[in-house]
């Protein structure tokens, strides 16, 4: 039997609150991550965090992330050469942008998928332009849903 493809954080669990450093009431840093077993011919990793309660507000796109049967995003994925390319969120900038709701608990879904092959987009593309340009190459996907509610 093959593992399964696991997304993780030192952060939080599944299904658990995000800690307040990682929001807009904090540092607002990206978590730290951790993948594992990802599909055999896994040439690249692409990284979509969403809010499904915010109709797919997108918080963090991550592109051609080095294909690796695991691997590892640190705290505060910082923009230098070495860093992995980032794309638009909705908020308008490049990189990641916490969790901030207007109201009530919302969920913050990590959505991490294995290509066949890097996209080699340029620039910092948006969520709808990689998620067209990954089709036909997801040989695998992986997630890890964090909760927060503002002031909590």
């Amino acid at each position: 039997m093959t593992p399964a493809f696991r997304l993780t954080s030192s952060a939080f669990g599944d299904g658990e609150p995000i800690p307040r450093e990682y929001t807009c009431e904090g540092a607002d840093v990206s978590p730290p991550l951790a993948w594992s077993d990802a599909p055999k011919g896994t040439a690249a990793l692409v990284l979509i965090v969403d809010d499904p309660d915010a109709r797919g507000f997108i918080h963090w796109v991550v592109v051609d992330i080095p294909g690796a049967p695991g691997g590892s995003l640190p705290r505060g994925v910082s923009r230098t050469p070495a860093a992995p390319q980032e794309g638009r969120n909705d908020f308008g900038r490049v990189g990641w942008g916490g969790p901030c709701p207007p109201s009530g608990r919302h969920r913050y879904v990590f959505t991490l998928s294995a290509l066949s092959a890097p996209l080699r987009l340029p620039g910092t593309p948006d969520a709808a332009t990689v998620r067209r340009a990954m089709e036909g190459r997801v040989l695998g996907v992986a997630r890890l849903t964090g909760t927060y509610r503002r002031g909590g």
